[in-house]
């Protein structure tokens, strides 16, 4: 599974390691990602969603409905990629 965001789009990002020498070498900066269960009342399930800190903090903002609706439309994630729990 790739380390993407599904509600803000971030994904890691690639840069260096410079050192005392200033070499460089390859490193990555990942993002701070979980997987996280949120109960959808618009469809009465639970879903499962990999999402960064920062998608927590949208979706406790605008709404787990608005959040999915803004997703899907700047095409972050798609409506199959969910995966309902039950």
């Amino acid at each position: 599974m790739a380390k993407i965001c599904q509600i803000t789009g971030k994904k890691a990002m690639i840069g260096c390691n410079v050192s005392h020498s200033k070499r460089h070498t390859k490193r990555h900066f990942n993002v701070n990602l979980f997987s996280k269960k949120f109960y959808y009342v618009e469809q009465d399930c639970w879903i499962s969603l990999s999402i960064s800190a920062n998608g927590l903090r949208v979706i406790n903002k605008m709404g787990l409905d608005a959040a999915l609706k803004q997703a899907v439309a700047k095409g972050y994630c798609d409506w199959k990629e969910i995966r309902v729990i039950g």
